[in-house]
């Protein structure tokens, strides 16, 4: 009878499922969602705050934000852009599709005032806080910047530990790839590698628009999901592919959301276990 009980017992450690994502008193994941798929989604932003998260400034450190770069209004999370920063995830994660919306404000600072907006998103986020230009934890990079939301940016120390592997295009645009479905494969560990539909024409100023952009323009609303699985991460922006990494070095981590010259509003970070 006993030895039947303890195989019971097993049986259901075994069938009953995980949930490896962490839950303790300073996690953002509170508040559940279903999404069409019938999955259990997450909101990383509960539309009042940014529980979960916190602040580093370029200069300032944790948590030290005079200038009010990173604001909540109506429902919003605002970030002007003034200093060079990122919002941060009190918890690491694998194994997930990210979706966030995002649409441009119309300030933006020095020293990109009359530069092409930018931001990002940053998947993997390992090591110190300002490891990276005294700004970021060492990551990979879902860019979001006015002709190459989607390109992909190893934001690491060089070394193998944070690489990517793409498809890529015969010929580069400037000096990075370009990911083209079914290319020779090309592995990265600094750089860059573009979106597939990168006007190889874009240049650096506010405002810009490729011939085959897919982001809507600046005051309109865009979806960006990065899903990742396992050693994978795809792109998809308004819906389409437009990047895919594979043999992706590291594989889980934080995530974070950039300041980075420019105004930028998100309504919507929901993240959902695979």
């Amino acid at each position: 009878m006993k030895r039947q009980y303890l195989i019971l017992l097993i049986l259901a450690f075994i069938i009953i499922p995980v949930n490896t994502f962490p839950r303790d008193k300073n996690s953002a994941l509170k508040e559940m969602k279903n999404d069409k798929s019938g999955k259990t989604g997450i909101r990383l932003f509960n539309g009042h705050n940014l529980d979960g998260w916190y602040t580093y400034i370029k200069e300032r450190g944790k948590n030290s934000d005079p200038l009010n770069v990173f604001t909540i209004t109506k429902g919003m999370i605002r970030i002007s852009g003034e200093e060079f920063g990122c919002i941060t995830t009190n918890d690491e994660f694998e194994n997930y599709k990210l979706t966030v919306k995002f649409k441009w404000g119309d300030q933006t600072y020095s020293p990109r005032t009359d530069k092409a907006r930018d931001s990002g998103i940053l998947l993997h986020s390992t090591g110190e806080d300002g490891a990276s230009s005294g700004t970021w934890m060492y990551s990979i990079e879902c860019q979001i910047i006015e002709g190459g939301t989607g390109d992909f940016i190893v934001v690491g120390d060089g070394s193998k530990n944070y690489s990517i592997t793409s498809p890529v295009a015969p010929e580069k645009q400037g000096s990075s790839f370009a990911f083209r479905t079914g290319g020779n494969k090309a592995t990265i560990n600094s750089g860059r590698i573009n979106w597939s539909g990168r006007d190889p024409e874009w240049k650096d100023v506010k405002d810009f628009r490729g011939r085959n952009d897919i982001e809507n323009p600046v005051g309109k609303w865009n979806k960006i999901e990065c899903i990742v699985n396992g050693n994978e991460i795809h792109i998809y922006l308004n819906g389409v592919l437009v990047n895919q990494a594979f043999d992706v070095k590291p594989q889980k981590g934080k995530i974070q959301i950039q300041s980075e010259g420019a105004e930028i509003f998100f309504k919507k970070i929901i993240i959902t276990p695979l």
